[in-house]
């Protein structure tokens, strides 16, 4: 059994006050209380310790070794006491104490992390839980009830979706990639003749079966193994745009020069798991999803950062 703390809140933020106002007076007049009832307050913690946490040195009263391991531990518990207090408010009033998304491998990563960052630097004890899936398994988090808000490329059956942008595709190898060295246009039979980089669907049901390009291919789990492999001149893929400029800037990969429109576009919805319950939490992160989507379209995307895809 846990034993019971000798020393109250209270004392540890006499404490505390005491060692940064610089002063029992200070303190004092710090926490609205008077200078004797600082200065009891401390004495009693020093008793109940047995330990001294000021030692005077001429005209002044220091910290001692003791003391300061005490200050740093008890700033730290009045700072996690009025966390706790802020998160408790927070559930009170409805807050979520978690978010569940799932987010489809096409939706840019770097864009998704901004989201994030936004809406934890108001409510960082807000936890963040994603699952990064691949076509079906993004549905199927939904239909499982295992999210509270996806971002899909289909809306299943039974749920609502709206549109929050649409997805260039491009083809592209390594610039030395033989592929790149035939001098025309390609056709899919040149394609064929090469390994094509697949990103395998994380939905256990698998589906979507697409028409992978001949039996040449390599089918991974992650994105970014993916990538990996194709700027490293091992294979070719169709990528979302947006998930590769960080790349195709770098010239670490080349758009593939295609014969007669090669063009392929996903949209990517934003689903509520059910909007009729979605709690406030779940509510402002799709808010900031909205809007953020929305100013990297109306920029063209040219402008948003991209620490990595």
């Amino acid at each position: 059994m846990t034993n019971t703390p000798r020393i109250s809140l209270e004392q540890w933020r006499a404490l505390v006050a005491v060692v940064e106002a610089g002063g029992y007076a200070q303190a004092a007049q710090r926490l609205h209380k008077t200078q004797s009832t600082i200065t009891y307050a401390v004495q009693k913690l020093e008793q109940r310790l047995g330990v001294k946490v000021f030692a005077i040195q001429g005209r002044k009263a220091v910290l001692t070794a003791a003391g300061q391991m005490l200050y740093r531990r008890g700033r730290r518990l009045i700072e996690e006491a009025a966390q706790l207090e802020q998160a408790a408010r927070a559930l009170g009033s409805g807050w979520e104490a978690e978010l569940r998304l799932a987010v489809d491998a096409i939706f840019p990563t770097w864009l998704l992390l901004q989201c994030f960052a936004e809406f934890s630097a108001e409510h960082p004890d807000t936890r963040i839980e994603l699952i990064e899936s691949v076509l079906g398994g993004t549905t199927e988090a939904l239909v499982e009830g295992r999210v509270q808000l996806a971002i899909a490329s289909a809306v299943p059956t039974g749920f609502l979706g709206e549109v929050l942008m649409e997805v260039p595709f491009v083809p592209v190898a390594h610039p030395e990639h033989p592929l790149h060295q035939l001098g025309r246009p390609l056709t899919l039979a040149d394609l064929r003749a090469h390994r094509h980089l697949v990103i395998r669907d994380s939905g256990t049901q698998r589906e979507h079966n697409p028409a992978w390009l001949g039996e040449r291919r390599w089918t991974v789990s992650h994105k970014a193994t993916s990538i990996r492999a194709a700027c490293m001149g091992l294979g070719f893929a169709w990528y979302a745009e947006p998930i590769i400029r960080d790349e195709l800037t770098a010239g670490m990969l080349k758009p593939l020069p295609m014969a007669g429109d090669s063009g392929r576009r996903a949209t990517l919805y934003l689903i509520h798991a059910d909007p009729d319950t979605a709690g406030p939490g779940i509510r402002k992160l799709a808010g900031i999803i909205r809007r953020r989507v929305q100013t990297c379209i109306d920029e063209g995307h040219a402008r948003a950062p991209i620490p990595g895809g």
